[in-house]
């Protein structure tokens, strides 16, 4: 358990758990009036991402549970990055039986991990660290902790290709600034989470895990307000498109 001097860490999780829903709410809210298939699986990834702050929160204010780190795990270290490249597929696909056929693989493969980590047996003891690893408790060869560097590391490198890409085609375009400076910051908010939780479990340096957090989805949500500025362009998913000619390859 985190001592009381240091309890202060627990507020970045809190400001992220706080920034996600907020953001997802807002996502889920055009979904409703618009039906774009990319907010809605956004919202979801957005929701997952602030139950997997507020498991944190708890588990950095005193002793981590063992249902907040399965948690944790599932929604933050395994499916988050996944469904937020899904949303992206089905930004940018021409096709959406693609994105279609996507969702469904993600769907199987969400089952199975929910499945796997909500199953496994724990490590307890190491619950009582103010930062668990997953390899810690879980165990460094086991499918949960595997399952995490699977689908988070691809989905991400994969998410940030097809963001560069868009933001390069969009570069072209100087009545899409304000869009191609959106996705470029959804593309460094996603990095700064990547690079600081990865730098802060292996050192376990919690401060600059916890700020990563807070910090990643707060710059993620600035390039969500960038993209769909009034003004900048009449529709956001055109807008969020490359221009005729620049087809994005589809394979978060």
């Amino acid at each position: 358990m985190i001592g009381a001097g240091s309890a202060w860490l627990a507020i970045f999780p809190f400001i992220a758990f706080a920034v996600a829903l907020y953001f997802a709410i807002q996502l889920a809210r055009r979904y409703a009036s618009r039906r774009r298939e990319f907010e809605g699986v956004w919202a979801i990834a957005l929701i997952m991402y602030a139950v997997a702050s507020l498991a944190m929160f708890a588990g950095v204010i005193d002793t981590w549970s063992p249902a907040e780190f399965r948690a944790y795990w599932l929604l933050g270290a395994v499916l988050n990055v996944p469904f937020l490249f899904l949303g992206e597929v089905y930004l940018l696909a021409k096709r959406r039986s693609v994105a279609h056929g996507l969702f469904a693989v993600l769907l199987l493969g969400s089952v199975f991990a929910a499945y796997r980590i909500l199953t496994a047996p724990l490590n307890e003891l190491r619950l009582n660290d103010a930062l668990p690893l997953g390899k810690e408790v879980f165990g460094d060869n086991s499918i949960p902790y595997r399952l995490a560097q699977f689908y988070s590391f691809t989905a991400y490198f994969l998410l940030l290709g097809g963001l560069m890409w868009s933001a390069l085609s969009m570069g072209r375009r100087p009545d899409l600034r304000s869009r191609t400076a959106g996705v470029l910051l959804i593309a460094a908010g996603a990095t700064i989470v990547a690079i600081g939780s990865g730098i802060g479990a292996g050192f376990r340096l919690v401060a600059l895990f916890s700020f990563s957090l807070a910090a990643g989805v707060a710059v993620m949500y600035w390039g969500f307000v960038k993209t769909t500025a009034r003004g900048a362009h009449r529709d956001p998913v055109v807008a969020l498109e490359p221009p005729t000619g620049g087809e994005v390859p589809t394979s978060p």
